[in-house]
């Protein structure tokens, strides 16, 4: 009936039946009952303070600061984000952290090299490094490796499935300009220390 007189500006179904039901316990106003003040926020300046003073310790975790003060997370990630001006940001990974000394010795002897490179044109073609890297004893050939050819008399091969060494070795490199001059796989049980050329 309602649908027939409004058309689509009618009510929801829900909506008229909450109206039916006001109306039937005694409530003649359509408005809106009064409320006294504001609705009540956690998030106060109390609490702002709280975690501005908490977010100085490193240690201290968003699950933290929401457990001792009796919130949620996201209201704390909102204190953080919205009232503090904090983001999330990643540590930038770097090769070294060298000091100031080592910083300023590892400057001169780069350039150190730069004059005897400008000197002698021969020099960087002098140069040797040595690098060692861990990697497996054995690699298993795949199968596609282990294909032969044969004749069509003679019997199919027989490959059986191995898995990668768990077994480590360490493996020395010498290199030059031009590649590499020199590999050795260190004997199990001995390490390397120093390199002599």
């Amino acid at each position: 009936m309602m649908r027939e007189v409004y058309g689509d500006n009618c009510l929801s179904r829900a909506q008229i039946f909450r109206w039916y039901a006001r109306f039937e316990s005694g409530v003649e106003t359509i408005e809106d009952e009064a409320r006294p003040g504001r609705p009540f926020s956690v998030r106060n300046k109390g609490l702002i303070a709280k975690v501005r003073e908490r977010i100085q310790e490193r240690c201290a975790t968003v699950r933290m600061m929401a457990d001792e003060s009796g919130v949620n997370r996201a209201t704390i990630r909102q204190i953080f984000v919205e009232d503090l001006g904090k983001r999330k940001v990643a540590s930038r990974f770097v090769t070294h952290s060298l000091s100031n000394d080592q910083r300023h010795e590892r400057v001169l002897y780069a350039k150190d090299i730069i004059k005897t490179a400008r000197r002698n044109k021969n020099f960087l073609n002098s140069i040797v490094a040595e690098d060692e890297t861990w990697c497996f004893r054995y690699d298993p050939t795949t199968k596609h490796q282990s294909v032969e050819w044969k004749s069509p008399a003679s019997p199919k091969g027989k490959k059986v499935r191995l898995q990668k060494s768990k077994v480590k070795t360490m493996l020395v490199c010498f290199y030059d300009s031009k590649g590499i001059i020199h590999h050795e796989f260190v004997p199990e049980g001995q390490t390397v220390s120093e390199v002599f050329i």
